[in-house]
Order: C-alpha cells, then sequence, then structure tokens
C-alpha cells in the first residue's frame, strides 16, 4: 500500500444531510486528499433494521443517490474507492471468523444497538443487529483500513473492530492494523424540530440536495424557544436549534455572537434570526448543489464509480482472505485432507 488507507460510508437509506456532513462527510472532504480512501455503501448494514423488499429494491436508487451527495460535498472521484458491501461475498467470510474473536456480553455493552433498535421500532434485538459491530469490523480490516473517521455514535463499533485486531493478530500472527478513529469535531446536529440529532427517518432534516425553496420552508419551520411568544421578550439560546446551526454553518462569528446577545436581550425577532440562518445555509449549499448538479448531467458515471470500486475492492478483499485463512491454519487443513484423499483414489484406481 503506497497511502494509509481510510474506510468510511454509510448505508443507503436515502439522501444525506446536514447531520451527516457536520458528523462525518467534512472529515473525509479533508481525509481523503491525505489517505487512500474506501466509501463502502453498507446495504448488508442497513439489512439490520430495514430488510423489507421494497427496501433492498431502492439501495441502487439510493445507493446512487448517497454517492452523488459524497460527491457534492467535495470528495473527489479519482481519490476514492466506492463500493456495494453486497456485492462482495467474501465480506460475509471474514465476519464468520471474526465472530468467534468476541462475546455476547461485550457487543451487549456497545451502547448504540439498543437506541438503533429502538428508533427501528424492534421489540427485541435481531441478531443481525447484535453483530453490526463484527460486520464492520470485517468491513473496516477487509482493505486493512488504518484509520476511520467517526463521530461519537460510532466510536464504541469502531473500539469493537480495534479489539478484534488485536485479538486476532495475537492468536494467528500480525495481519491486520488496528485502525485509529479520527474523531469529527463537531457534535451531533440536532434535527429541525429540536427533539434528539438530526435524522431521515424523524423527517426532522435538511438535505445536502435540497433546493433554496425547501431549506426556507424548514428553517423557517424550525423550533425555537416555546416560551418566546413576541421579539421583545428575552430568549434562550442554548439548546435553540437555529444558534446550534449557526454556530456550525456561518461563517462570521460576530455577526452570530451579536444575534445571540440581542436575542438573549429580546432585541431580535425569530424571523430575522432564521433569515440570518436561511441566507448562512445557501451560502454553504450552492457549491454542493452545482457539483451535484455536474455530476447528475453526466449520466452513469456515478454507476461506474460503484461498478469500478466495487471490483477493486473484491480483488483486495479475496487477497485478504487468503491471508487470514493461511494465517489461521485452514488453507492448510484442507490441503492435508485433499492430499490424502488423492493417495485414497490413486490406492483404489479412482480417477482424480
Amino acid at each position: 500500500m503506497s497511502a494509509a488507507r481510510m474506510l468510511t460510508g454509510d448505508r443507503p437509506t436515502g439522501r444525506l444531510h446536514l447531520g451527516h456532513y457536520v458528523g462525518s462527510i467534512a472529515n473525509r472532504v479533508k481525509l481523503h486528499q491525505r489517505y487512500e480512501s474506501f466509501f463502502i455503501i453498507a446495504d448488508l448494514h442497513m439489512l439490520t433494521t430495514r430488510n423489507s423488499r421494497e427496501d433492498i429494491d431502492q439501495v441502487s436508487h439510493n445507493a446512487r443517490e448517497m454517492v452523488t451527495d459524497i460527491l457534492a460535498a467535495g470528495v473527489e472521484p479519482d481519490r476514492a474507492t466506492f463500493y456495494l458491501q453486497s456485492a462482495i461475498p467474501e465480506v460475509g467470510d471474514l465476519n464468520t471468523l471474526f465472530q468467534n474473536l468476541v462475546t455476547v456480553p461485550r457487543l451487549e455493552r456497545v451502547p448504540s444497538l439498543k437506541e438503533m433498535s429502538r428508533d427501528a421500532g424492534k421489540e427485541e434485538m435481531p441478531y443481525g443487529l447484535l453483530g453490526y459491530p463484527v460486520l464492520q469490523a470485517a468491513d473496516i480490516l477487509c482493505v486493512k483500513g488504518q484509520v476511520v473517521p467517526v463521530g461519537k455514535d460510532n466510536a464504541a463499533h469502531v473500539e469493537v473492530t480495534r479489539e478484534i485486531a488485536r485479538r486476532f493478530n495475537h492468536l494467528y500472527g500480525e495481519v491486520f492494523p488496528v485502525p485509529e478513529m479520527i474523531m469529527s469535531e463537531t457534535p451531533t446536529l440536532v434535527g429541525t424540530d429540536g427533539a434528539g440529532k438530526m435524522s431521515k427517518s424523524k423527517g426532522n432534516a435538511i438535505a445536502l440536495s435540497d433546493d433554496p425553496a425547501t431549506v426556507r420552508r424548514k428553517v423557517m419551520g424550525m423550533y425555537t424557544d416555546p416560551s418566546r411568544v413576541r421579539a421583545d421578550v428575552p430568549g434562550t439560546v442554548e439548546g435553540n436549534p437555529v444558534f446550534a446551526y449557526l454556530d456550525v454553518f456561518h461563517p462570521d462569528r460576530a455577526t452570530v455572537e451579536e444575534l445571540k446577545a440581542r436575542y438573549r436581550a429580546g432585541r431580535v425577532g425569530d424571523v430575522e434570526v432564521k433569515e440570518e440562518l436561511v441566507g448562512a445555509l445557501h451560502r454553504f449549499l450552492d457549491p454542493v448543489r452545482e457539483r451535484r448538479a455536474r455530476f447528475e448531467g453526466q449520466r452513469g458515471l456515478v454507476d461506474e464509480l460503484i461498478v469500478e470500486g466495487t471490483e477493486r475492492t473484491r480483488a483486495e478483499v479475496r487477497r485478504t482472505l487468503v491471508e487470514v485463512r493461511r494465517a489461521m491454519g485452514l488453507t492448510s487443513a484442507y490441503t492435508q485432507v485433499r492430499r490424502r484423499a488423492e493417495r485414497y483414489r490413486k490406492a483404489v484406481g479412482t480417477p482424480a
């Protein structure tokens, strides 16, 4: 490998939003210039919470939209390898081998799994969801990923990967790097309704692909301070989604601090503050929209990137699996049995 490798990606459940940008994409845009970058379209992970035939039928469309969003956000296609997880069955083989290197109680201590199960409306946690971090370890280590950009929600998952890599190397010899986590600098972005993090399923998200009119409508309908009935009533800035977004997306800190002071003093209305946010989001999203239009204008390009990346990644994973099986002794076990069978066939005169 000529450069350290980065593995990152998303589940193909729809278009990406500002929460994705803050939590991971901004990091990816910076890091993909430094690292050899693999972007997984994690449709097998999607099945842990969304596995109807209708969900699966949407994978190809959602994969295309997701990759387009990532490119629009600033990732350069010649510096990224995009691949579809389910098109590489060897990852499942590695997942099976890794399952024996971690215990059920260890997986039950991963805090986000129960939240994922609850958000998906599951009364009981599926086996596949409990094993989500193990499959994620297979995703990262199958390409020998050395760097994983993560938000705080996913850090515990990647820690399982680090433990599995160390455990495998201890038992069978040095095969895998122990990946390092690069944490997002920005905490989870709250949804426009002020109730929990931004989420496609909760309908409280602003998509990277939203047009100006949609962004304006969503911002003007944002939750603010419910106790503030008039502009001359002092308002609360802390926990107010409009100001949380201004902190992230407005480039002029002095303007934001002035708005906060006026809001606390009851000298500015919600409409004026929201108008300031609309302008900030348009300045941020306009270049994203331009890049998206450019990539959408090249029909078939995104599909080609996914196919080319999947074929390249599968070749990498096959090499890794050969190395893993050899290190574990699984290759020699079957070789020994086959040689005895060949000697038996010769002895009894059976054609090979």
